[in-house]
């Protein structure tokens, strides 16, 4: 592995970026078949034909050959559960028998700052073998779970978002949470904006925090407005009729968040299956975002996200693995699945488009645009290099394509973690797989 830069550098491949959302733009993206992406001091110089830019290098620029390859922006995969990595692929009949069998007692493990550390470093290493350098995830209820992961991901210079887990009823004694808020308070103000580490509010979902809590958590949310809040919603038809039971005063399952002040610019809402127009409407008009998990809810049974009806709110949309109910790190994979997802639904969601919701459309619904998610001048260089011969039959495939559609189409649907030939952060390369296999 390099070491971080400082100096000039060029990488030559093909390009792929987005300015724009495919479904409402004709001139959504930037294909640049011979290209060249320029990089400064871990940050986009500039990105275009190789033929434009490499005159424009000073002599002596160091120039990576990465022809045959795809280069895009990093995958950002914006819901998944760290602690959980160890219990992916755990059978179970729904999402709340899988919670008490293998949720709970799993994170329960993580009082342990040793074992917290070896599961955020094996995590971290498995997000960047599958393209992924920017990721919104979820802690425990325990500081060493934040504290293991934003040291992990600082140690390789990672833009990470993550938070504790907030719960104070309907969960384990070893689990229990309060509303007291100091915790949260302290993690916020030790990692917020250190170095590339961002911080988020973290309420597991409305069943497992009382009143009480919403609302303390409602209020941190007010007192640091720049960080990030994450939660559940609307993900299962029993989840939803016990938020129901537990709510009665409330509209909707989504209602309850916004009472408590939780929907806002950076609000990150995962699953979001059982939504009506009413609540499509108020995440679109509040600058919430949905994070769409189509492996963990094929995973859990718990239905099928309608994609049209929320591009026809407007609301913002990208995707996440969902891990552990998700059953790959992979976006690729996951892109495979909401393909899927959308056509039992009705609607067809092309390659492009699913592109675009694992780069600048998650960064959209981040609202880190211009800081990572595309290759902008000034933004920040993670990018990856995708490989559409990394298996025999990726490169039969491939080798066929008529466009660029096509290429993309068979990267989402056949390709995986070893189709990631290489994974950079902020200029510096951070997985290698010919160097990995070759360990």
């Amino acid at each position: 592995m390099s070491n971080a830069t400082s100096t000039l550098q060029a990488f030559r491949a093909s390009l792929l970026h987005f300015h724009a959302d495919p479904a409402f733009s004709e001139h959504a993206h930037a294909w640049h078949e011979d290209g060249l992406l320029v990089v400064e001091d871990g940050r986009v110089k500039a990105a275009g034909d190789h033929a434009a830019l490499a005159p424009t290098l000073p002599p002596g620029t160091p120039v990576i050959d990465w022809r045959g390859k795809i280069i895009t922006p990093g995958f950002i995969d914006t819901h998944l559960h760290f602690p959980q990595t160890d219990m992916i692929a755990s059978p179970a009949p729904g999402l709340l028998p899988w919670l008490d069998t293998y949720t709970f007692p799993t994170e329960g493990k993580f009082t342990d700052a040793t074992h917290a550390r070896v599961v955020a470093e094996f995590f971290l290493d498995e997000l960047l073998r599958n393209g992924t350098t920017t990721a919104l995830v979820y802690c425990t209820v325990h500081k060493e779970s934040v504290d293991a992961l934003f040291e992990a991901s600082s140690a390789r210079n990672l833009r990470m978002a993550g938070g504790k887990v907030l719960m104070d009823r309907n969960c384990p004694d070893f689990l229990r949470d309060s509303a007291d808020m100091r915790d949260s308070e302290e993690l916020i103000n030790k990692w917020h904006k250190r170095g590339r580490a961002l911080y988020a509010i973290t309420p597991r979902f409305a069943p497992t925090s009382t009143e009480a809590q919403l609302a303390a958590t409602g209020e941190l949310a007010r007192a640091y407005p720049d960080t990030f809040i994450q939660t559940h919603v609307s993900e299962n038809r029993d989840e939803c009729a016990w938020v129901g039971e537990l709510f009665p005063e409330r509209r909707s399952y989504l209602q309850v968040y916004e009472h408590y002040g939780l929907t806002r610019p950076r609000a990150m809402f995962g699953h979001c299956i059982w939504l009506d127009d009413t609540d499509f409407a108020l995440l679109a008009d509040t600058g919430s975002a949905i994070a769409h998990c189509p492996t963990s809810n094929l995973f859990l049974g718990s239905g099928l996200f309608d994609m049209a009806r929320a591009d026809k709110a407007k609301a913002l949309v990208s995707l996440g693995t969902d891990v552990g109910a998700g059953t790959s790190f992979s976006i690729l994979q996951t892109m495979n699945e909401a393909y899927k997802v959308a056509r039992l639904k009705g609607s067809y969601l092309p390659a492009l488009r699913m592109f675009y919701l694992a780069t600048l459309g998650a960064a959209r619904s981040m609202q880190l645009e211009g800081t990572i998610g595309n290759f902008a001048a000034g933004a920040e260089a993670d990018f990856i290099v995708l490989d559409p011969k990394a298996t025999p039959l990726l490169a039969r495939r491939t080798a066929g394509a008529e466009s660029l559609e096509e290429t993309l189409f068979a990267l989402a649907l056949l390709g995986d973690d070893r189709a990631i030939r290489a994974t950079y952060a902020a200029g510096r390369l951070v997985h290698d797989r010919e160097e990995m296999l070759a360990a």
